[in-house]
């Protein structure tokens, strides 16, 4: 059984001492998880010194977004040899990114491999429009992705690396319609079938799978308890402490019930 993982995207959000602050509070508040990992994801101008304030606690850190090259005449962007020596995760083609800076499907998977070749583990964001979900291809839009995203990773490689599927549809800044936990469960199973059938069983069964869209403390529940779901990435929501503490420890409660 794979541990559960909850994932804070904080996204343009928060200065620098805003974080710190936020982070000395969760870390105090997060102490007693066991069961549960937890990441945050801040903005790049604060990963040096939020990896500093993290360390040796029980709370890990990611990135928001990596470029595919190490170094060169890219201006504005973030390269994986300075990344790695700060962060352990890093979010990777989520929808905001393809839908507001153009990334496509192929520099998703540059992205991925990139990530990879640099011991960072990327949490790869896949997910349907409404204009999708309404045609029908939901299914076909998100298998897609998810064959192009890992189309240069080896079985090993993919079966170390996270989903997240986030129905654009369901995040509270597209609408915020809600996605059933069962249309979430049925994802997450199309998910597992396709890297079966591309990297092994073994991959398919050891990958882990998340739930992101308006993920809240109100409706947490439903999502924890998805059995092909191994957590969540939390948005808005986990720029509330309250609100993203309780969400860990729901996560952390259900995995303890779970090991009995």
């Amino acid at each position: 059984m794979n541990k559960k993982i909850v994932i804070g995207n904080w996204k343009m959000n928060l200065t620098v001492p805003e974080s710190t602050i936020l982070i000395e509070k969760l870390i105090k508040g997060l102490r007693s998880v066991s069961d549960t990992e937890v990441v945050i994801c801040p903005t790049f101008l604060d990963i040096y010194s939020a990896s500093k304030e993290l360390n040796n606690t029980n709370i890990s850190l990611g990135a928001q977004n990596i470029f595919f090259e190490d170094e060169g005449a890219y201006t504005g962007e973030v390269s994986p040899v300075h990344l790695a020596h700060f962060v352990k995760y890093c979010i990777i083609g989520h929808s905001e990114r393809r839908v507001n800076f153009g990334e496509t499907d192929k520099m998703v998977a540059k992205k991925v491999a990139s990530a990879v070749a640099h011991g960072i583990t990327p949490i790869i964001c896949i997910g349907d429009t409404l204009h999708e979900k309404r045609d029908g291809l939901s299914r076909v839009v998100v298998m897609s992705q998810l064959e192009t995203s890992l189309s240069y990773l080896t079985e090993k490689e993919v079966a170390e690396v996270i989903i997240a599927y986030e129905p654009v549809w369901a995040i509270s800044t597209s609408g915020g319609m809600v996605c059933e936990p069962s249309d979430a469960e049925q994802m997450a199973k199309n998910i597992r079938s396709l890297v079966s059938a591309l990297y092994g069983k073994q991959a398919a069964t050891k990958l882990r799978v998340l739930y992101g869209g308006s993920v809240n403390d109100s409706n947490v529940d439903g999502y924890a308890k998805i059995k092909n779901m191994d957590g969540a990435l939390v948005g808005a929501a986990s720029l509330d402490y309250n609100k993203f503490v309780n969400i860990v420890i729901m996560y952390d409660k259900l995995r303890k019930v779970q090991k009995i």
